[in-house]
């Protein structure tokens, strides 16, 4: 019996030794050897600032400033108010709290007939027509990407799609006064096609697209 019992605690601590130390540190050694970028989570920096991450969305927002006081606005929750920077190609609805919150990722589990949806649903479109329509005088309902007024399952997807990049970059060559030639061939160029040739659909990188226009305008 005792010679067993020490059997099964070598065993156990052999185990603990392999699995819960040296195999992490082997994987974590040879991750960051062959591959630190995708191993840290493709961090981005500019000028030695972290500005995101190319695998996780962000809101390109202002926020609110109340005009009577002064100080930026927030909800009843305590979450600042912001509404979409126009400078800047958006990211897809974000339904964690508060939105693009990488923390808490988060999606809705309402099926697509409930009440909050069809009401989550109308809020985004109404709020892309507005910022949009503007800029693309003959945009409806119908010519509206799917991505551009439905939430990801993460809620942070860092990517839109082609069509959704090609509206609104109407918008963005108008507010920075470039040739929309010249924005469009920056959407090209942060256009990623399906994953090993055939999975999923090709995406926009928000991000990388949003800091070149920076770039070429002498920007942050």
């Amino acid at each position: 019996m005792k010679k067993d019992i020490i059997s099964a605690v070598i065993g156990i601590l052999l185990l603990i030794v392999i699995c819960g130390i040296v195999y992490p540190l082997v994987v974590t050694g040879v991750s960051q050897v062959a591959f630190p970028g995708n191993a840290n989570g493709q961090k981005v920096d500019v000028n030695g600032k972290l500005v995101g991450s190319k695998i996780i969305g962000q809101g390109f927002l202002d926020q609110v400033i109340n005009k009577k006081t002064g100080k930026p606005e927030v909800d009843k929750n305590g979450n600042p108010v912001t509404v979409p920077d126009p400078r800047y190609f958006q990211s897809r609805p974000s339904a964690t709290v508060p939105a693009y919150n990488a923390a808490g990722t988060a999606f809705s589990n309402a099926g697509p007939n409930n009440i909050a949806t069809e009401q989550a649903f109308a809020g985004y479109i109404q709020s892309y027509l507005q910022l949009e329509k503007p800029y693309n005088p003959g945009l409806t309902v119908a010519k509206i990407p799917v991505d551009a007024v439905n939430t990801s399952a993460s809620g942070i997807d860092p990517d839109v799609s082609p069509a959704n990049a090609d509206i609104q970059a109407h918008r963005v060559a108008a507010v920075r006064h470039l040739p929309l030639s010249q924005v469009m061939s920056l959407v090209n160029k942060y256009t990623h096609g399906r994953g090993i040739g055939f999975s999923g659909d090709p995406g926009v990188n928000v991000l990388e697209l949003n800091l070149a226009l920076d770039r070429l305008q002498g920007g942050h």
